[in-house]
């Protein structure tokens, strides 16, 4: 079979582009490097939220906005460089609050969600299974099982949430489903299944006997949390500065305790780096393929970390580069 003669005129490209629209077409090779960059190219951007300014915010939520019309009241931390749900290219994150009496009403939802007690105490019930809560515990909700909160404490509690929220927006599948009553029936959890307390996670990593310990939390069988939400938490010395990381996971980060800041070089930010300096509860956010160093800048204290990743997902789909 011979070639096809290549016509040469300008004249004939553009109208061969200019054709394309009307016929729902595109040409490829105008955008090659953005379809397949160089490297990772995240739309998230470091960010770090301050609990400082953001507790009275929330706070003056739990005094105007009553739980029964919130159903969840919640403060998206929503990346600068993006909107609702994204605090980073795949994972959401929000600060949730419970006040003293009030119950979060029961419901079930596709989306898989994470939560970590950062303040108070109350209590959660997955599938009729209750769990009490407490500051550092990881508290899971499966797809698709009944769950609400409540708190029967005489001060507010309040925990960071994790969902896959953004993925949603690619297979438009989420959706949520409420109980009749704002309790489903529940008997307390013996052992609880869904809540990974903090005391054995501290343990592990202050026996690791290593300047920057990583503690990766799973099921009982060994595997992940669930198939795109992952957590991990580390411990780095008093004074220590990590190796650097790179990773093909996002991550959203919470000091559990600690002083100190991370580093962060954004895939895409033209070898630009990005200084986050964090104390005990505040939050923020790496995008996907950055360089990451953490300092601990307390020269007697430990720092402790925890951090939502995608991990699980993009190994479930082989969308990991090997070794990383």
């Amino acid at each position: 079979m011979g070639s096809i003669p290549q016509e040469s005129c300008p004249d004939a490209l553009e109208q061969l582009l200019s054709g394309l629209p009307s016929q729902h077409l595109e040409p490829l090779w105008l955008k090659m490097d953005a379809m397949v960059p160089a490297s990772p190219n995240p739309v998230a951007k470091a960010h770090l939220w301050k609990y400082e300014d953001a507790l009275p915010h929330l706070l003056r939520a739990g005094k105007l906005v009553p739980a029964e019309s919130a159903e969840r009241r919640v403060l998206m931390l929503v990346n600068p460089s993006m909107a609702a749900p994204c605090t980073t290219d795949t994972i959401y994150g929000g600060l949730q609050l419970v006040n003293p009496g009030e119950v979060a009403p029961a419901h079930r939802h596709i989306a898989f969600a994470a939560r970590f007690i950062i303040d108070g105490s109350g209590f959660t019930a997955v599938e009729g299974k209750r769990m009490s809560l407490a500051r550092g515990d990881v508290i899971l909700t499966p797809t698709w099982h009944w769950h609400d909160h409540g708190n029967e404490s005489d001060a507010p509690v309040i925990w960071l949430d994790a969902l896959n929220l953004p993925l949603f927006r690619y297979a438009r599948v989420n959706f949520a489903e409420g109980y009749d009553e704002s309790r489903y029936p529940s008997e307390p959890a013996n052992p609880p299944e869904w809540r990974h307390p903090w005391k054995p996670v501290q343990e592990a990593l202050d026996g690791a006997g290593v300047p920057h310990a990583t503690h990766h939390y799973r099921t009982p069988d060994g595997k992940h949390l669930s198939t795109t939400i992952g957590m991990q938490a580390e411990r780095i010395a008093a004074g220590c500065t990590t190796e650097v990381s790179q990773h093909s996971s996002s991550f959203l980060y919470h000091c559990f305790e600690g002083t100190g800041k991370t580093i962060v070089e954004p895939p895409n930010g033209n070898g630009e780096r990005v200084v986050l300096e964090w104390k005990t509860r505040d939050t923020f956010a790496v995008p996907a393929w950055s360089r990451i160093q953490h300092v601990n800048t307390s020269a007697t204290e430990p720092a402790y970390l925890v951090a939502v990743n995608d991990r699980p997902f993009l190994e479930l789909l082989g969308l990991t580069k090997p070794g990383l």
